[in-house]
């Protein structure tokens, strides 16, 4: 059985019905993770063929009969160990070339999270994991870096809306002042302090705690959490 061709893409052949079949589905994961003023990505060095020992973000092949969701935790726990992450689909990469051994479309996958909430460890055929600096990403296997270039705009854009879900990169009480730093460490930028604290304050997700900073060189700031619930709800 055959399936005419769409004048649209140019083809001058028939194409047998049975090729359409024949692709292969990938999930590629990029972790963000923050700590001391510093927000990292998570990265593994490869232990199988194609791009053995080169960087590459946490990612693999999905059964035949798994979903993407069910696909995308279990990639994450062979590879990584980590389990419990919440994540939300980036988008689709489907270069036909993409990968060495055939047609491949992967599936990016994007989350945000505290270092401290995460202990990874390398796994399966996984020969190291590094957390790396975003300002020194190194060049990645496969088309890994516009994977990661791709979430890295999603994640100064989230950072930029009137839903900061940047929060999630911070630990779970923080200072205004921390919230400010990441956020300029991510855009590249400085930002006026004042007009952010006041856009910060008049946020009404944003819970003021009745604690201050312990053990630190100077005087101790405010801390704030978020209340997830009207973060969402914006």
């Amino acid at each position: 059985m055959k399936r005419k061709p769409a004048e649209y893409y140019g083809y001058k052949y028939d194409i047998p019905l049975d090729e359409f079949f024949q692709f292969g589905v990938s999930v590629d994961c990029v972790i963000f993770g923050y700590k001391e003023g510093k927000v990292y990505i998570l990265l593994i060095r490869r232990g199988a063929k194609p791009y053995e020992d080169q960087w590459a973000l946490p990612g693999d092949l999905i059964y035949p009969k798994e979903n993407l969701e069910d696909g995308a935790k279990r990639i994450l726990i062979e590879l990584t160990g980590l389990q419990d992450v919440f994540m939300e689909q980036l988008g689709a990469f489907s270069e036909v070339d993409r990968h060495t051994l055939g047609r491949v479309i992967t599936v990016g996958y994007f989350a945000m999270n505290h270092l401290d909430k995460f202990n990874p460890k390398a796994q399966s055929w996984v020969k190291e994991l590094s957390w790396v600096e975003l300002t020194e990403v190194p060049q990645l296997a496969f088309d890994h870096n516009d994977i990661y270039d791709n979430a890295l705009r999603k994640l100064r854009n989230y950072l930029k809306s009137d839903k900061p879900i940047g929060f999630e990169l911070l630990p779970e009480k923080f200072t205004l002042l921390e919230y400010l730093n990441m956020v300029e460490y991510v855009l590249g930028e400085k930002l006026d302090k004042a007009n952010f604290r006041k856009r910060l304050l008049a946020a009404d997700f944003l819970v003021p705690l009745n604690e201050r900073q312990k053990n630190v060189n100077h005087r101790p700031a405010k801390l704030y959490k978020v209340n997830q619930i009207k973060l969402f709800e914006k």
